[in-house]
C-alpha cells in the first residue's frame, strides 16, 4: 500500500504561526514533531512507501523534515500551482501500478488513537481490494458546522453534504448515520482513475498530459503551463459524489484537522488553570487561555478564554470561539505586507535567512548556508549588498572571480554583478548581509543557474 500525502495549504487558518511558505503541516507543534512528520510516522506502519505531493516551494521543507526522520526513499511529485485535490491525487495515481492500493491522507491532521486507526485502515483496505472507493467518516462528537458531512446507509454512502448551519448539524449529530468528512481515502489507483475518467474526463485528460510532459529527476516536476491547464476540482466533486462505488468506514480515531486555534487549544497540554502550557507564560488569575510564543515572556492578568499567539513579527489576540475569523485578518494583512507569506526566518533549500532589520532603503539579514550547499548564481537590478562572514568559510563568486572569505572578512556586491555564495566547508557558513537600494523585495533576484531548479 502506498501513502499519498497531500501537502497543499496556504497557511491562513493558524496565522501568524502558519504562513504560505511555512504552512501548519510543517510547524512543530507536538513534541518537536510537525503534523507532516507525525503523518509519515503513523502511516509508515501500514504502507510500504509514500508518495508526497507538494508545492514546489515546500518541497525542501518536506525533504528536511524527512531527513530528520532518517527517511530518504520517498517519491515526490511537485506542483507549481495548486489545482485542488482531484488533480493532485490523479497525478499521483498515474505514476503507480493500477492494482496498487493507495491511502490518501492530508499532511496536516492529527490522529491520536492509533490502535483504532489500524482497525479502520484494515477495513478500508479490504473494501478497496473489492474495487471500492473508500472514504473515512469521522464519528462526530458534537454538532460541528465547519465540516462537510457524509450520510451513510451501512457502509454505503448515500450522500455528501456541504458544511451545514447549526440546526442542520444538530440534526445530523442526533441521526447517528452522519459522519464528518475527513478528506482521507483508500482505493486502487486504477479504479480511481477509471472513475475520474468516467465522471471528470477533462481533469483526467489534462492530468495525463501533464504527467507525460513532466520532468522526472530527483522529483516528478509538473510544468507550470500543464498544471494550470488542469481544471481545478476537489476529489469529492470530481468523483466521490458521482461514483456508485463509494463506501464509508466509520472512524472513531480521535481525529482533528486543527483547522483553527480553538481546535489547537483542545489538543495542547494544559496547566491547572486550563491555560496551554508555555514556559514563557507568566500568569496571574488567568484561565482557559491558549498562550503560544517561543521567544518573549507573555504575562497575563485576570484574563479568560483568550487566544494569544506571539511571533517575532506579528501578535494575534482573539476570543476563543472566534478564531475562524483569522482568515479575514490574513486577507487584510496581505493587502500591504508579506506577513501572510513568510516569517522573519525563511527556510530555503540551501539553509535559512533571518531578517534582522527592514527599512525603506536598507535591509539586514542573517544568512546560514548549510554544508555542501550554494545559492543560485544571480544578480540584482535594484540593490547593492555587503557580506560579512561571522563563522565558517564562504566561497564567493563575483563576476569572473572566485575567492574565499573567513570569519571577520567581508566583500561588496555591486548592483548588477553576477554573484554566488557557496559553502564548501565542514561547518555551516553564517554571515550578515546588508542590502542597500531603492527596492529590496525578494523578487529582485534574477537567477541564472540554480541547483534546486527554481526559476
Amino acid at each position: 500500500m502506498t501513502n499519498i500525502i497531500l501537502c497543499g495549504g496556504s497557511g491562513t487558518r493558524l496565522w501568524p504561526i502558519s504562513r504560505t511558505l511555512m504552512p501548519k503541516q510543517f510547524v512543530k507543534l507536538f513534541d518537536e514533531r510537525s503534523l507532516f512528520q507525525l503523518t509519515v510516522q503513523r502511516n509508515s506502519k501500514f504502507c510500504d512507501k509514500e508518495l508526497i505531493v507538494s508545492n514546489t516551494e515546500q518541497y525542501f521543507l518536506a525533504l528536511d523534515q524527512q531527513e530528520e526522520l532518517a527517511r530518504t526513499d520517498s517519491t515526490y511529485l511537485l506542483e507549481p500551482v495548486g489545482r485542488n485535490t482531484a488533480p493532485a491525487i490523479a497525478l499521483a495515481c498515474l505514476t503507480l501500478d493500477p492494482e496498487e492500493i493507495v491511502l490518501v491522507t492530508p499532511s496536516d491532521h492529527l490522529i491520536k488513537d492509533e490502535t483504532e486507526y489500524a482497525k479502520v485502515l484494515s477495513t478500508a483496505k479490504t473494501l478497496a481490494e473489492q474495487d471500492n472507493l473508500v472514504t473515512f467518516g469521522i464519528t462526530p462528537t458534537f454538532a460541528e458546522t465547519g465540516f462537510g458531512y457524509i450520510e451513510s446507509a451501512g457502509d454505503d454512502v448515500k450522500a455528501f453534504h456541504e458544511k451545514p448551519d447549526f440546526q442542520t448539524a444538530t440534526e445530523y449529530f442526533k441521526a447517528g448515520n452522519y459522519y464528518w468528512n475527513s478528506g482521507m481515502f483508500c482505493f486502487k489507483a486504477g479504479i480511481f482513475l477509471e472513475e475520474l475518467k468516467k465522471y471528470s474526463p477533462l481533469v483526467y485528460d489534462a492530468s495525463l498530459t501533464a504527467l507525460k510532459n513532466a520532468k522526472n529527476a530527483e522529483a516528478i516536476r509538473i510544468t507550470h503551463e500543464d498544471m494550470a491547464n488542469i481544471p481545478e476540482d476537489s476529489i469529492d466533486y470530481a468523483v466521490m459524489e458521482k461514483s456508485s462505488k463509494v463506501k464509508v468506514v466509520p472512524s472513531d480515531i480521535e481525529w482533528s484537522d486543527l483547522g483553527s486555534f480553538d481546535a489547537l487549544y483542545e489538543e495542547l497540554p494544559k496547566d491547572e488553570n486550563n491555560n496551554t502550557i508555555n514556559e514563557n507564560h507568566v500568569s496571574i488569575d488567568s484561565k482557559n487561555n491558549l498562550i503560544y510564543g517561543t521567544e518573549r515572556k507573555i504575562a497575563t492578568v485576570d484574563i479568560e478564554d483568550l487566544i494569544i499567539v506571539d511571533t517575532p513579527d506579528a501578535l494575534l489576540v482573539s476570543k476563543k470561539g472566534s478564531s475562524q475569523k483569522v482568515k479575514k485578518i490574513v486577507a487584510q494583512v496581505r493587502e500591504n505586507t508579506e506577513l501572510h507569506n513568510i516569517h522573519l526566518t525563511a527556510h530555503r533549500p540551501w539553509g535559512t535567512y533571518t531578517i534582522l532589520e527592514d527599512e525603506p532603503k536598507y535591509k539586514i539579514k542573517r544568512i546560514v548556508v548549510q554544508m555542501g550547499k550554494r545559492l543560485s548564481l544571480q544578480k540584482h537590478y535594484h540593490r547593492n549588498e555587503h557580506w560579512i562572514v561571522v563563522s565558517g568559510t564562504a566561497t564567493v563568486t563575483v563576476e569572473d572571480k572566485t575567492f574565499t572569505l573567513r570569519a571577520n572578512e567581508s566583500t561588496y556586491i555591486k548592483m548588477g554583478d553576477v554573484h554566488r555564495l557557496a559553502n564548501d566547508g565542514k561547518v555551516p557558513v553564517v554571515l550578515i548581509e546588508a542590502q542597500i537600494g531603492d527596492y529590496l523585495g525578494e523578487d529582485d533576484i534574477v537567477r541564472l543557474e540554480d541547483d534546486f531548479k527554481r526559476s
